[in-house]
């Protein structure tokens, strides 16, 4: 039976100041308790039946209302969740922050993350919560691309989601086939051991480079996905993708910088050399000399031994912040 509804603020460390819950008395449960939280932002059409369907796999559902301006929220409280409330919009980043800060507040052993507009299918949370309480995972991820028939995907969106992952995995340790994949489980080490710092839609990216980087053992299972939803995504995929690909570039060129700015950099030493060569050739082929071809090699030799220092005085700033943070 379902206990009466209450409203309370929480205050215990959330991302949104004023954040609100609505839902049902949350009671104690035995240490191995599970959540599934759903970010959101106006999902009214959906989110009560995802909700329904979680429920059946999971000792609590969470949604999280990130700014919602439909009835999202009542919805999802009708349905059973408990339900946290950003007053304003602040990203799928800032959502899963607050998931993860509710489900270590609560004492939560697994976190199941899936979205709330019907794209994921409930049915599978069992499959991914497997690995990680038979003890074989830290992370488990939904991947999409684990089987043949790529579960319809649009041919744009493969070819997105293939560079975002590629990308990514340059940024982790941990090889994936799905880095974008929303529809993932952490154990409780995974839940204790992820700080992050994104605010948008490249959490994913960054919740599997923090993680490998821990040490975390990460895993996946094939996942089904629908795109025939009745609200699709928020943002163009155009801006999303280029959005996830700055930041993991960003954190690619903060912890590898010499790699980063040394390969850019001796891209543009060997093209500058090259048009130096076909310069300092030109007399002896009683040419003129070519003087913007000569400018241009300049450039770009100016411009690589650039980018080699910049690689150099970037790794020994991360490295002497590294050292304080762990000294500290």
């Amino acid at each position: 039976m379902r206990s009466e509804a209450i409203v309370h603020h929480y205050n215990e460390g959330t991302a949104q100041q004023g954040t609100v819950i609505i839902g049902p008395e949350v009671r104690r449960r035995p240490v191995d308790r599970s959540i599934a939280a759903i970010p959101c932002y106006n999902e009214a059409l959906s989110v009560g039946s995802v909700v329904l369907k979680a429920r059946r796999y999971v000792d609590e559902v969470l949604v999280v209302d990130d700014g919602s301006t439909d009835d999202t929220r009542a919805i999802a409280q009708e349905a059973g969740a408990i339900v946290i409330t950003h007053q304003k919009n602040a990203g799928k980043g800032a959502a899963v922050k607050t998931a993860l800060e509710y489900a270590r507040v609560r004492g939560f052993a697994y976190l199941v993350l899936l979205d709330g507009d019907g794209q994921h299918d409930p049915d599978e949370i069992p499959s991914l919560l497997a690995p990680v309480r038979e003890g074989d995972a830290d992370l488990v991820i939904g991947s999409r691309f684990l089987d043949d028939t790529k579960n319809g995907i649009p041919f744009y969106r493969r070819i997105g989601q293939g560079v975002l992952t590629t990308m990514t995995n340059m940024d982790s340790r941990v090889k994936t086939t799905d880095s974008q994949s929303g529809f993932r489980v952490l154990g409780r080490s995974a839940i204790q051991n992820f700080t992050m710092d994104s605010e948008g839609y490249s959490v994913e990216s960054d919740m599997i480079a923090s993680l490998a980087e821990k040490g975390s053992r990460i895993r996946e299972v094939p996942v089904s996905v629908k795109y025939d939803v009745p609200n699709k995504h928020k943002k163009h995929p155009l801006t999303h993708g280029f959005g996830v690909l700055n930041n993991i570039v960003r954190n690619i060129g903060f912890k590898h910088p010499v790699i980063t700015f040394g390969s850019f950099g001796g891209a543009l030493l060997f093209l500058g050399s090259v048009s130096w060569y076909a310069a300092a050739a030109a007399p002896f082929a009683a040419a003129p000399l070519p003087l913007g071809q000569s400018l241009l090699g300049m450039l770009f030799i100016t411009g690589g031994l650039l980018l080699l220092a910049l690689g150099v005085i970037i790794s020994y700033l991360a490295y002497i912040f590294r050292g304080r943070e762990k000294g500290s």
